[in-house]
């Protein structure tokens, strides 16, 4: 069950879509404290009211400031998105490197976070906005093929790739997306480091195409990089930016492509306990740091705020994000490589998911749940 491999992707690659799940949840959530007020217990009038004796007509009360996100009850589902942009490449069509799907019963009370191959074959349905007829391949080319926008080849829109993505997604899920965001790389190890790190318990043994021990890119060389390369030990490690982000990239080890989703998913949980456990809606200095260090990283799309959703989400808890590894094969025919596809028991998951049976489902099928 693992993810065939091909020429290694430079340094401009990212598999972390998730992160966006903890910062439309920890930003938000953080910009809505400042906004929502305590006016504090009404004061009776005291004696001199029994007396009569005359008083100055009192300020009427403020009306109750409707807390952002009130309406929001759910079910609802929030599309990830890592994009594998290559800045330095004009006109490059950007790839959904990481698909991710956050889930939230109704009652808002836990979250189901689980990636999609980006290489699982499905029907991408035409767009004719980007001129694409739609076809059975990869969804990772869903992102690039609805980003083409005709008349302008170097020219390509993210966002209307963001479009065709969600449909395709839709389709092969049967889930409908109440908002979602895109994410690049830029920027997020300083997001990372603003936090003073994170801390993560490495599954396995994980060896850096990309970087050096000291952080340094690897050089390119014929058939991928030279250099001295940075190694993850098994084991509670304490990683900063630049590690976190290296790390949750790499998908030439033991798992392939499966396993980096799983790395990225722990990442994810990783950082909402950092986040949530150090209160930083009640640290104004720290909450411009995190806005500060996102910078144009995230693109939100969707119906809903992103105040409203982070709000609606602000209950949770690290401990209620439940990841959720669906396992999948690659297909093909003979020794030609078609793409990969989930295997039965993952996608009874997104049924039962729909259904409102998912708790049931992972007790029975213990190994889709990630643990630590």
């Amino acid at each position: 069950m693992t993810e065939r491999t091909g020429v290694p992707r430079p340094r401009w690659l990212l598999g972390l879509a998730a992160l966006a799940a903890v910062i439309l949840v920890a930003v938000g959530t953080l910009v809505v404290t400042r906004l929502v007020r305590d006016d504090g217990p009404q004061r009776s009038a005291g004696p001199a009211a029994a007396t009569g004796t005359p008083q100055a007509s009192p300020t009427p009360s403020p009306s109750p400031t409707v807390p952002p996100g009130a309406g929001i009850t759910g079910p609802l589902n929030l599309l990830l998105v890592g994009v594998d942009t290559r800045v330095s490449v004009p006109g490059w069509e950007p790839h959904g490197d990481a698909v991710l799907v956050l889930h939230v019963p109704k009652g808002l009370d836990r979250a189901y976070l689980f990636s999609l191959p980006r290489d699982l074959l499905v029907d991408i349905p035409a767009f004719p906005k980007a001129g694409y007829r739609g076809g059975r391949t990869k969804l990772t080319h869903a992102m690039s093929y609805g980003s083409r926008v005709p008349g302008r080849p170097k020219q390509p829109n993210t966002a209307q790739g963001y479009e065709l993505l969600r449909s395709t997604v839709s389709g092969y899920t049967g889930l409908r997306f109440d908002a979602g965001a895109v994410l690049t790389f830029n920027g997020f190890d300083r997001l990372v480091d603003s936090l003073g790190g994170v801390d993560l318990y490495v599954d396995q043994r994980v060896t850096s195409l990309h970087r050096r021990p000291d952080g340094r890119h690897r050089e390119p060389a014929p058939g991928g990089y030279r250099g001295p390369q940075m190694v993850y030990e098994k084991g509670e490690r304490h990683l900063t930016g630049w590690q976190a982000l290296d790390y949750a990239r790499q998908r030439y080890v033991t798992g392939g492509g499966y396993a980096r989703q799983r790395h990225q998913q722990q990442l994810v949980k990783a950082l909402a306990t950092k986040i949530l456990g150090e209160d930083l809606a009640r640290q104004p200095e720290r909450v411009q740091q995190v806005v500060d260090a996102l910078g144009d990283t995230l693109v939100y799309a969707g119906g809903p705020r992103v105040v409203d959703v982070a709000y609606a989400l602000g209950g949770l808890t690290p401990e209620r994000f439940v990841l959720v590894d669906l396992p999948g094969a690659g297909v093909g025919r003979g020794s030609a490589y078609r793409g990969e596809e989930l295997t039965s028991t993952g996608r009874k998951f997104l049924t039962e998911l729909r259904a409102g049976r998912a708790d049931a489902h992972l007790a029975a099928n213990p190994k889709l749940r990630i643990t630590r």
